[in-house]
């Protein structure tokens, strides 16, 4: 099926892309964007996507029951349609589009880095980039097979009005997979709401500055190689236990994330995708059930984790 057939507008497509919208209204929405477009520009640029993207495609498995790639291949091939919903700079709308060759792929972001997708991405002839906001995509009710809002939704201005409008684009048999924030020991969500209140005030250099000393500071915590035990603290929701002390200060205190296998740039990216959006909201797993049960959707999978909630989801 023909992209423009997907849509209730009649748009010109461009080569391999549609703008619907350039940007949003809303502050804090527009701000989202901002950050998010140039982090996908400088990660685009130093070519650091393909340094963990290994991870990424076994973690995406983990997130939503695949057992294998070789499942999740066959499983989209039985799909016409399959929107990757905040796709960033587009490289699961790219892997979708190579495991389902036959299947029509959509990559939509409202940043500026469906710009990079789309070019990135010009020799997959069944993967298409639309620019515009997924909480009001342009997209026909009941048109997509499967929707895939992989680390995306909390970054919305409201993230329950755009889990309803990605419901409704659910066809008959359609499935929803999606993943949002869990919420963290009190204190780093007090942490985090202070930086969700301030981050405006903070210009991006300032912000990517921030980000690498975060990151070389959980590379020097995690080469410490140290664990601590601590006592179930309930009224801080930190929970017992061992801790390799840089867990220990990530989950309850600050994100000061590092992964080997990401290596320094890309760690940096994370701390940044963190920080920097206005918009980053969580979810306890009552929370974000609640909004699954509202909307209707049968529960056929569902993954926790302390940094997240996410699952497969059918009417």
């Amino acid at each position: 099926m023909g992209l423009a057939k997907l849509l209730i507008d009649k748009v010109e497509v461009i080569d391999n892309i549609i703008v619907l919208k350039e940007d949003s209204s809303l502050d804090n929405q527009a701000q989202t964007n901002e950050i998010f477009g140039d982090k996908w520009k400088k990660v685009d640029e130093q070519g650091i996507v393909e340094n963990s993207f290994d991870f990424q495609k076994r973690w995406y498995l983990d997130l939503y029951g695949f057992s294998s790639e070789d499942e999740l291949q066959g499983y989209l091939q039985s799909k016409s349609t399959i929107l990757d919903a905040g796709c960033g700079l587009g490289y699961k709308s790219a892997w979708f589009a190579e495991l389902a060759p036959e299947c029509t792929v959509i990559g939509m972001d409202f940043s500026d880095a469906a710009y990079h997708a789309a070019n990135n991405y010009k020799h997959i002839a069944n993967l298409y980039f639309i620019k515009g906001d997924i909480a009001n995509s342009g997209i026909k009710e009941g048109a997509i097979d499967y929707i895939s809002c992989d680390q995306v939704l909390h970054h919305t201005e409201d993230p329950a009005r755009t889990f309803s409008h990605l419901t409704s684009l659910l066809s008959e048999q359609g499935e929803f997979a999606c993943y949002v924030y869990a919420k963290k020991a009190l204190p780093r969500e007090l942490l985090d709401d202070y930086f969700r209140s301030n981050v405006k005030d903070m210009n991006k250099d300032e912000l990517w500055r921030m980000s690498e000393q975060l990151t070389k500071l959980g590379k020097t915590l995690s080469e410490l190689n140290v664990k601590v035990k601590v006592p179930d603290l309930p009224l801080l929701n930190i929970k017992g236990g061992e801790y390799d002390i840089q867990r220990f200060i990530y989950w309850n205190f600050m994100k000061c994330f590092w992964n080997e296998e990401y290596g320094l740039e890309y760690s940096t990216a994370t701390n940044f995708d963190w920080y920097a959006p206005s918009n980053a909201y969580r979810y306890s797993e009552e929370e974000y059930k609640a909004m699954i049960n509202d909307n209707n959707l049968n529960i056929l999978y569902f993954h926790r984790e302390e940094a997240c909630y996410s699952g497969r989801f059918k009417k």
